[in-house]
């Protein structure tokens, strides 16, 4: 039996072509000047999903808005917001923090990540459950290496505390304040304990359909914590495409990221066939996301699945599909209001 499907007939047709059996239970949103439409698979549009490291574009998003708002600067330190003592990350500034150029590591080893990953493997267990001083104790015994492109779990989970601190209020509530409630996200959150999660939040499952325990843990919140529904990632994106989501500065690259790439805060920007793609993905032990945008047709798209199975490549496919949409749109407008001397 199919599972329940909201939506566009089409676009639901569409979104089980491009994931197949392994998705059960996943949605697209897909915004452009056109409108935006959502296609859920199994579960209701409002329904919360893992984001993932999308959590990290929300903590670039938050880092923009604070640089704004005059709480930080690009060379503030760690420590002058964390308690980290002499430890070497209070040193790292910021501003290399937010484009992954700080010399932590991707996780601490004080943290054990292999045991925690081998349990991850044979039990389902949530690596990421440590409380914000257990972070801290963990970053007071990191070394830091060469400022380098090193993508760092570690970094970003600072970062957005270092942010909250600066705003005198915990991360979950920096993220609920200055994003969830300007632009109306019903359903996105960073709970610190399941105890925290929302009635009927989804369970995410392996790519062999496993259960997986849920990710949360107040620490990781700003690199990985965020729960979000559907509805509000397309919210998210409508604001990221039309300038009115704080801190929108974050998705303007600013350093180069890997062969091809660019980095903005968090953000990744790839040229694909001559266009600017600036996206994210995620990935937990049960879920997968992806959130990329077109910014020179005001398109995005957001893929989200309870299943951990990547899904970056049926994201950029809706992306090229429904910006070259958007495009051809524009042009045959374009062509009518010179055809009507509108130009």
């Amino acid at each position: 039996m199919s599972p329940p499907v909201h939506g566009d007939e089409l676009p639901a047709a569409r979104l089980r072509a491009l994931l197949g059996p392994r998705h059960p239970v996943a949605g697209v949103a897909v915004v452009s000047p056109r409108g935006t439409t959502l296609t859920v698979q199994g579960a209701g549009p409002d329904a919360d999903f893992e984001i993932g490291s999308v959590s990290k574009g929300v903590t670039g998003l938050l880092y923009a808005d604070a640089l704004a708002r005059g709480e930080v600067a690009p060379d503030t330190t760690l420590g002058e917001l964390l308690p980290l003592g002499d430890a070497p990350a209070a040193r790292v500034t910021l501003r290399s923090l937010s484009t992954h150029r700080s010399g932590l590591p991707r996780l601490p080893a004080s943290a054990q990540p292999w045991r925690r990953t081998l349990a991850l493997w044979r039990h389902g267990t949530n690596p990421y459950g440590e409380d914000l001083a257990s972070l801290l104790h963990q970053a007071r015994g990191v070394p830091v290496g060469r400022p380098r492109p090193r993508y760092s779990n570690l970094g970003f989970a600072l970062l957005g505390h270092a942010l909250a601190r600066a705003a005198t209020t915990p991360y979950a509530q920096l993220v609920e304040h200055r994003l969830a409630t300007p632009l109306g996200l019903d359903c996105f959150y960073a709970p610190g304990t399941p105890a925290r999660l929302r009635p009927g939040a989804l369970p995410g499952r392996s790519r062999g359909g496993r259960p997986r325990q849920p990710w949360t843990g107040e620490g990781v919140g700003p690199a990985g914590g965020i729960r979000a529904s559907l509805t509000g990632m397309a919210r998210l994106t409508a604001a990221l495409l039309d300038g009115s989501a704080p801190g929108v500065g974050a998705l303007d690259p600013v350093a180069p990221f890997g062969a091809g790439a660019r980095i903005g805060a968090a953000w990744i920007t790839v040229e694909i066939d001559g266009r600017p793609v600036t996206w994210h993905n995620g990935g937990t032990g049960g879920f997968r996301s992806w959130l990329g945008l077109d910014r020179s047709t005001g398109t995005g798209v957001v893929v989200l699945s309870a299943t951990a199975a990547s899904v970056d490549r049926p994201g950029f496919a809706l992306l090229a599909e429904y910006s070259d949409d958007s495009h051809d749109s524009s042009d045959s407008s374009d062509s009518s209001d010179s055809e009507r001397g509108g130009r």
